[in-house]
């Protein structure tokens, strides 16, 4: 073998060195707390289920001593950012075991967790280490030590944003690792929606950070004029005519109608009592929104298979909705078919006595401040395409919105600067490779990601019948044949990433 030059000589010793340490390493214990640097860990086990008879996700909760402003050296408070984490699998360090990193999106870690158990099922065909870290601001990853303090103003919620997001799991992985001895551990990245979006945009900004990333229902290309306004609820309106052509034109009609009801005297009221309201409405636009969420998110969860990922729902819940809307005699009110339609969203249990309008069951409530400062994805609806009211983006009051809400301007074109988006399939054939856009056409947020391979690195696979991140949710005995093939292609390509660096390890090494 030919000497190597004399610059690897440091790089080489420190292979040696770390392959040889390696072997010795004992993994951290998983039982009682323990400090080890900035990390913090409990010492309970917790099950995780993502729906009926789903497998349980065991894993270890800890905590990472985050700073709140990465990009400066003022002398702000740190916080505790949660992290899930679990070792079962992982070979360790001495065989460069591989580790995951879910990027945690707009809610609790451990509902994504629940809900991703793509993840959790190939660890240990692939010996890796599972980690799945809370977004700042969300769950239990509170600066200021309490959500209350955390969301009182625009000045201590001027920390939440992607790129302070992504900077907290650059630090923890960096730092995580360190901890284990596993610096030379690859490390692949994994996210749903948001969390997909941070997963590709970290692959791009912290390259060597991660060999690579899916970013499964990732919509990237949802700001400024890179996409149509009208694609998300253009793709919601077609789930639903796809199902039945009566539902759809009932649900268009039925905006007047509520219209029409809340202007007359009492209108108000029976309004309330029709849809079973916790409080009395004060205006229709409560409703209006509360049922246009309802439907969003109906399209964004048609999964073949009962779930309970944002609400308890049927196997293809749209179809039950329509069933439903168009199942009542021939008598029945507009009202009360959209009532009985709502029913299988809002309350599939049967167990709601009333319905509040501004619930937050998963703790969601930062993405709206994220939207009215740098998330600002233009949306609108046209009257030929849509089944929603026609109504058109405005950005002028769109900014007046966020001033009232927040007291703070919207950058609409931020993120596209921070990120790109321009041009992107150039962009990304320039400096980008190794990323997954996984995307099911029933999903709303599909029409704003990418939806065409960029390079032979650089993916899209696509599934007709797919909805907002199947591909990451547990199997089951219900998957059809295509999700299965998606999956199976998912895992080839990051079977073919890790083979790749550990090759090149080889390589570097036998030098």
């Amino acid at each position: 073998m030919a000497s190597p030059p004399p610059f690897l000589y440091p790089l080489l010793i420190l292979i040696i060195s770390f392959l040889w340490q390696a072997s010795a390493i004992q993994l951290p214990s998983t039982n009682g707390a323990r400090y080890l640097g900035n990390f913090w860990s409990s010492s309970k086990t917790l099950p995780l289920v993502g729906k009926s008879k789903a497998p349980k996700y065991e894993y270890e909760t800890k905590y990472f001593q985050q700073k709140l402003d990465h990009f400066s050296f003022a002398d702000l408070p740190s916080f505790q950012q949660r992290y899930l984490i679990n070792t079962q699998h992982w070979v360790g360090p001495s065989r460069l075991g591989p580790i995951f990193l879910y990027c945690g999106n707009e809610g609790d870690i451990e509902w994504f967790a629940a809900n991703t158990g793509f993840v959790w099922e190939i660890a240990p065909r692939f010996g890796a280490l599972v980690i799945f870290p809370e977004h700042r601001y969300y769950g239990e990853s509170m600066p200021y030590g309490s959500k209350e303090e955390a969301y009182k103003n625009a000045t201590t919620l001027s920390y939440l944003t992607a790129e302070q997001a992504l900077a907290d799991f650059a630090v923890l992985i960096t730092e995580l690792k360190r901890n284990l001895s596993a610096q030379a551990c690859p490390v692949v990245l994994f996210g749903g929606s948001y969390g997909g979006m941070l997963a590709a945009w970290m692959r791009l900004k912290y390259p060597h950070i991660s060999i690579g990333a899916l970013a499964s229902s990732a919509p990237i290309l949802q700001f400024e004029d890179l996409v149509p306004p009208e694609t998300f609820y253009n793709i919601v309106s077609n789930d639903f005519k796809r199902e039945s052509m009566s539902c759809f034109n009932i649900i268009k009609e039925s905006w007047d109608v509520i219209n029409s009801v809340g202007q007359i005297n009492g209108g108000l009221a029976q309004l309330t009592k029709t849809f079973h309201l916790c409080r009395k409405l004060e205006s229709v636009d409560g409703l209006s929104n509360w049922l246009e969420s309802a439907y969003s998110y109906l399209a964004m969860a048609n999964y073949p298979y009962p779930t309970g990922f944002l609400m308890p729902l049927p196997g293809s819940p749209i179809k039950e909705v329509c069933r439903k809307i168009d199942g009542l005699p021939d008598g029945a009110s507009v009202l009360q078919r959209i009532f009985e339609g709502i029913n299988v969203y809002y309350n599939y249990t049967g167990k709601v006595d009333c319905f509040n309008l501004d619930d937050d069951p998963h703790g969601m409530s930062g993405w709206d401040w994220q939207a009215c400062t740098e998330m600002v994805m233009p949306m609108a609806s046209n009257k030929t395409t849509s089944m929603f009211p026609e109504f058109y983006y405005d950005p002028k009051l769109n900014e007046e919105q966020c001033l009232k809400d927040f007291h703070v301007k919207p950058r609409p074109t931020w993120i596209t600067t921070a990120f790109g988006g321009h041009a992107f399939k150039s962009a990304l054939k320039a400096f980008g490779s190794n990323i997954i856009f996984s995307n099911g056409l029933l999903d709303p947020w599909s029409g704003g990601s990418v939806l065409e391979d960029v390079s032979e690195t650089i993916v899209a696979l696509i599934t007709e019948k797919g909805a907002h991140h199947l591909d990451l949710r547990a199997a089951t005995a219900e998957d059809p044949d295509w999700l299965l093939e998606q999956r199976s292609s998912e895992i080839k390509l990051i079977r073919g990433w890790l083979d790749k660096y550990y090759d090149e390890k080889k390589a570097t090494f036998s030098m």
